[in-house]
């Protein structure tokens, strides 16, 4: 028998659509995309591709202490990003939230993210 809970975190932006943050089903918890909103204010951060990409992090990171775990229990990471030539900034902002063995991971060149965001991440954690 699954045992399924849903995730949430005051701390990590609201769900924009029918979605929830994450969904852990006994130890996996799958986590929706993230982009780079403010929590409080719903908002784009201001800033240039690195600043967008360290809220990304952070608000995957609130959701992955929602569900009792954090970025290091990552196994699969994907990143959208509208604008490849962002790849070797977005592998130097990751490691600053993850530590080796990295996750396995996917990055994907996409023409467009909600909001006119430029990167989102999602993923799947085990705990």
């Amino acid at each position: 028998m699954t045992n399924k809970a849903i995730i949430h975190s005051e701390q990590a932006p609201e769900a924009i659509g029918t979605y929830s943050q994450a969904v852990k089903v006994n130890s996996t918890v799958y986590l929706s995309g993230q982009i780079p909103l403010n929590p409080e204010t719903m908002t784009l951060v201001e800033g240039d591709f690195a600043a967008q990409a360290h809220q990304v992090f952070k608000n995957l990171n609130e959701v992955c202490v929602a569900a009792n775990g954090s970025l290091q229990d990552v196994v699969k990471l994907n990143l959208y990003l509208t604008d490849l030539s962002n790849f070797p900034i977005v592998n130097e902002v990751m490691a600053q939230y993850f530590s080796e063995p990295y996750p396995a991971r996917a990055a994907i060149g996409v023409s467009e993210l909600p909001k006119g965001a430029v990167v989102e991440a999602d993923g799947i954690m085990v705990l």
